[in-house]
């Protein structure tokens, strides 16, 4: 008789199992055995007992399927997913159960899970499941890792609050951190993750992860046997990721990491490629740990081979370029050295996205599914012969253009950046356009743009571009408060960068203010006991929404009172400066020579307002000037992709401002303004003596040195009368040139150069180069406020305005203050490196060096007099607020009128780049 499972009676307390997780009630036959024995001693006493016969499986409806537990999990739901449902009819034994139970382990949410018949009423059945659940997490703690490095981990490996624990989330945890810390170097981290059950919940435990990462572990020695054709050195050179202990090395670290070593190993017989050894192979390799010095041995025997030489090269398939184009692309010749890095480079560049090789040339036109391949077809003696294998295929063309991701920019903002248009012919170099300009436009994460191919479909030639952009915060605050200049000064800065004026009568837009459709609003606040600046400005890239023409106005007011700081009488709120700017201007875009090109003109005014202000600054201390000056200028920017961190490119840029020359037409002899008797020294007011005797009427002429004379002709000239006319309205030119060039120079290191220079003149010399305008030099650059539109040049290493022109006569009453230069150059070469470039926050360090000076007129102007500096700094900049940094600059000259050098200065940078 074959043994049958009981279903359990009203007056049992006996229940047969159907399966578990891991195997499906499978007897073996001893326990067949003694259960058919057992049920044979009992068969005559439960004749109502209906039995299943296991061997051959039964047929069956399911009536009901109950969960004998409870569980944190909806009963349904859990039945749900394991696949079974009323009505569905199944073999007991058979697949059905064990597929349910397979579903169910799949979610990785259960520890256990069997099922029971509880009864079968016909062809009825009904099953209990009963399930244990995996607990869940309630707490972790890490020992052994700073705490600052703690969060990183749990978010790394997703360690939160109620996630369930299973042999997966340990395993795959303990490998993360053991693996993470060997990719720095310490090779003998151990790990070891213990579970406690958590007293005061049901169901959780709480996580312990001791981490212990030993030693560091460096490479002490790279070795190298066989090479007799390229030092050791050059071959360690090559070797970009795997470098031995060097104490002289910074930018690099000596740590062993495997999958970097096999690329690099790569490398090294890639350098023998590159001078003509191309059998060059590496025969073996070792890395041994040498326990006394807590340090790895590499040791890498090479085979050299011989040197071979490139033989003649043919171009097989190509018909839309002839042979003797693709050749100056190749750019290598009969019997010159064989270079395989090179060749492979100039057929596709795979580290340069807009390389000039043979496959951008035809992916750039229309090419996407053009192959080339360069195939050595006969060795003769020392020389390969090439066959360069074109397959040029269809043209493409773009289809269909998406964009997925911009959760707060309009995609019209978005599209009209956009070089890939649908219908046009396919082009890598204008995608890699779209990427720079998506990424200049400031509102979404540059190392996150993800152009992805669609629906590439060669016979029909079309290709579907799917852009998938991170938007990140484009607006910033700033806020400042600091004590200076003798009083508190306080500063709110609020820039919306991506605001949107067509909404502002949207209540629903206002989140919390309009945005959207890329267009800039800046307010600025800044104040203390002594001055007051507001400033508020608007900018639209693409003016009347069809082309781009950059429309910009911006309004400011500032005041300035009268402050003796050696005073306990303070302020004089009765005597003060003010100064009233407003402006607009165009930029437009530009086709020719390139759309690199933009054209930008402006119209400026400025009104200033002197009452009873004589600070020494002016001649005069009561009157007016005014400034209205147009501005033109021609700036070429291709800078990318990133902003904030760019990594090739430049941007050129030169301007010129120009008043109107009021001199050429008013008739006005500026240089005799002081022999005319309205500008002549006078006297005020009376003037009594001792005993009250009238000594000098008002009107009284005076001689320069306050002598009382008979005639204007022999009075002094009121210097600030004539500076007062000279001033009226501001006459003069500036002309500034700046270049400024990013280049790649290894890995993510980057060289940036820069250049500056600038000149004020006059169109009238009798007249004068203006007092306003002028540039100072020396510093961070970071003027509070600026009275006199003077322009402040950064050239860290000394103190601000440190390197600008002072009054050297030593008989004039302002002998030794500044007058600012008409003159400017500077010259500076900075070495970046990113820590992180990161949406939330992008970090880099720098080492620079900078020369330059200021000069106070032509006739003075040496371009080779400079002042140098040197030093370091870091830059940190979070979309809330800008860009925040910190530089240590030595100044290795003497600042202008001083004796000793300037030596250390700290600067601090706030909201700019130099």
């Amino acid at each position: 008789m074959r043994l049958l499972l009981v279903i359990k009676k009203e007056n049992e307390d006996l229940e047969k199992q159907v399966n578990k997780l891991n195997k499906f009630l499978v007897l073996n036959n001893s326990i067949k055995a003694v259960l058919t024995f057992l049920f044979l001693a009992s068969f005559s006493q439960v004749k109502a007992q209906k039995r299943v016969d296991f061997d051959k499986g039964e047929k069956y409806i399911i009536a009901k399927v109950a969960l004998t537990n409870k569980i944190s999990f909806n009963d349904q739901t859990v039945v749900t997913f394991s696949g079974l449902e009323k009505g569905q009819t199944i073999t007991v034994p058979g697949e059905e159960i064990s597929s349910a139970i397979k579903k169910l382990g799949k979610l990785g949410l259960f520890d256990e899970i069997s099922f029971y018949i509880n009864k079968i009423e016909g062809d009825s059945i009904y099953l209990d499941l009963d399930i244990k659940e995996l607990p869940k997490l309630s707490e972790v703690k890490f020992v052994g890792v700073k705490k600052n490095k703690v969060d990183a981990l749990i978010k790394d490996n997703s360690l939160t609050q109620g996630k369930v624990v299973n042999e997966n989330l340990i395993t795959t945890t303990k490998n993360y951190i053991e693996n993470k810390y060997k990719k720095d170097g310490y090779f003998n981290t151990k790990v070891n993750i213990k579970t406690i059950t958590d007293t005061t919940t049901v169901n959780q435990v709480k996580m312990l992860v001791n981490i212990d990462k030993g030693e560091k572990i460096k490479i002490n020695k790279i070795d190298f046997i066989g090479n007799d054709k390229i030092s050791d050195k050059t071959l360690r050179k090559a070797m970009k990721n795997t470098k031995q202990k060097n104490i002289f090395r910074i930018l690099k670290a000596s740590k062993f990491i495997k999958s970097k070593y096999k690329e690099d190993l790569e490398k090294v017989i890639a350098s023998y490629k590159e001078k003509g050894y191309r059998d060059a192979r590496i025969v073996s390799d070792s890395v041994t740990y040498i326990k006394e010095k807590n340090a790895l041995a590499i040791k890498i025997n090479i085979e050299e081979g011989n040197k071979y030489y490139f033989g003649n090269i043919k171009f097989l398939g190509n018909t839309v370029y002839p042979d003797n184009f693709l050749s100056r692309i190749i750019g290598v010749k009969k019997g010159e050295t064989y270079n395989g890095v090179l060749l492979e480079k100039r057929i596709a560049d795979k580290t340069k996205p807009d390389g000039e090789d043979i496959t951008n040339l035809y992916q750039n036109n229309g090419y996407l599914f053009s192959t080339i391949n360069a195939v050595e077809v006969k060795t003769v003696n020392d020389s390969i012969d090439f066959e360069i294998r074109v397959t040029e295929g269809p043209l493409a063309y773009f289809n269909k253009i998406t964009v997925v991701g911009n959760d707060k920019t309009n995609d019209r903002v978005i599209y009209r950046e956009l070089r890939t248009k649908p219908g046009e012919k396919y082009s890598k170099e204008l995608l890699v356009r779209t990427i720079r300009e998506i990424g200049q436009l400031g509102f979404f994460d540059p190392e996150a743009i993800d152009p992805k191919f669609k629906n590439v479909d060669a016979s029909a030639g079309t290709v579907d571009i799917e852009y998938n952009l991170v938007e990140k915060g484009s607006s910033q605050i700033e806020l400042q408060g600091g004590y200076g200049g003798g009083g508190f000064i306080g500063t709110l800065g609020l820039s919306f960068n991506n605001f949107s004026a067509r909404n502002i009568g949207n209540k629903d837009a206002y989140k919390p203010l309009p945005m959207g459709d890329g267009q800039k609003v800046s307010l600025r606040l800044q104040a203390s006991t002594y001055f007051q600046t507001y400033s508020l400005s608007f900018s639209e890239p693409w003016f009347g929404q069809k082309k781009p023409v950059q429309f910009s106005s911006s309004l400011s007011y500032s005041k300035q009172f009268l402050t003796n700081f050696q005073s306990a009488s303070g302020v004089d709120k009765s005597k003060s400066f003010n100064i009233l700017t407003l402006s607009v201007g165009l930029a437009k875009r530009l086709t020719v020579p390139d759309d690199f090109f933009v054209l930008s003109q402006s119209i400026s005014y400025q009104h200033y307002d002197l009452n009873n202000y004589n600070t020494g600054l002016f001649t005069f201390g009561n009157g007016q000037s005014r400034n209205l000056a147009y501005t033109i200028g021609l700036t070429r920017n291709n800078k990318g992709v990133n902003p904030i961190f760019p990594t090739y490119g430049s941007e050129v840029s030169i301007s010129a401002k120009f008043t109107f020359p009021y001199s050429l037409i008013n008739g006005i002899n500026y240089s005799g303004l002081g022999d005319l008797e309205a500008y002549k020294l006078k006297t005020t007011a009376n003037a009594y003596d001792a005993s009250g005797n009238l000594t000098t009427p008002a009107g009284t002429y005076l001689s320069s040195n306050g002598t009382a004379v008979s005639t204007y002709q022999e009075a002094g000239a009121d210097a600030a009368k004539v500076d007062q006319e000279r001033y009226k309205w501001l006459e003069y030119y500036k002309v500034k040139f700046k270049a400024d060039w990013y280049t790649k120079i290894y890995g993510k290191l980057v060289l940036r150069t820069l250049t500056e220079f600038g000149f004020l003149g006059a169109y009238n010399q009798s007249r004068g180069v203006i007092p306003f305008e002028r540039f100072y030099v020396g510093g961070d650059g970071m003027a509070n406020y600026s009275m006199d539109g003077r322009e402040t040049i950064q050239l860290r290493g000394y103190t601000n305005n440190s390197l600008t022109p002072i009054i050297t006569d030593k008989t004039s009453s302002r002998f030794g203050q500044q007058i600012g230069g008409t003159i400017y150059n500077k010259f500076s070469m900075e070495m970046r490196y990113p820590i992180t470039l990161k949406s939330s926050a992008s970090i880099y360090a720098l080492g620079f060096l900078e020369a330059g000076n200021a000069f106070a007129d032509f006739k003075t102007y040496n371009p080779f007099d400079l002042k140098r500096s040197a030093g370091i700094g870091l830059r940190v900049f979070m979309p809330a607020f800008g860009l925040l940094g910190i530089d240590f600059g030595h100044g290795f000259d003497n600042s202008t009128g001083q004796t000793q050098i300037s030596g250390w200065q700290t600067h601090f940078i706030i909201g700019q780049q130099f």
